[in-house]
């Protein structure tokens, strides 16, 4: 099976792109963090070892401790897709987390964004 290119992208790379996204709404980077643990099961301290060590998407996604159970929640179009559609269990995972982030610079509540 080929392997999507960003999937070898470096997680420092994407990480600022998230955080000025939401910065440029008003947003903060702990809300983007806190996205972020929300979703993969990292802690704070865990997201910034990963992004310290440059990790690539697919290993970020591989380690993550656990996908919170109301992932499957997420729900909508990303990149022209449903989300809840995509076959490639690791993009659906990239694709929920780019979403979220959406959600977050849209200017959503983040109790509507953590699908409490």
């Amino acid at each position: 099976m080929l392997k999507h290119a960003v999937f070898a992208m470096k997680l420092a790379k994407v990480y600022p792109l998230y955080v000025q996204k939401a910065e440029r709404k008003g947003r903060t980077k702990q809300e983007v963090d806190q996205i972020i643990c929300w979703l993969t099961g990292y802690d704070n301290a865990g997201l910034q070892k990963q992004i310290k060590q440059e990790t690539d998407i697919e290993t970020f996604f591989a380690q993550s401790p656990r996908f919170h159970p109301n992932s499957a929640l997420i729900k909508g179009v990303e990149c022209g897709i449903r989300v809840e559609e995509i076959e490639d269990p690791l993009m659906q995972k990239l694709r929920w987390l780019d979403k979220l982030i959406d959600e977050l610079a849209k200017g959503k509540k983040m109790e509507k964004i953590l699908r409490s």
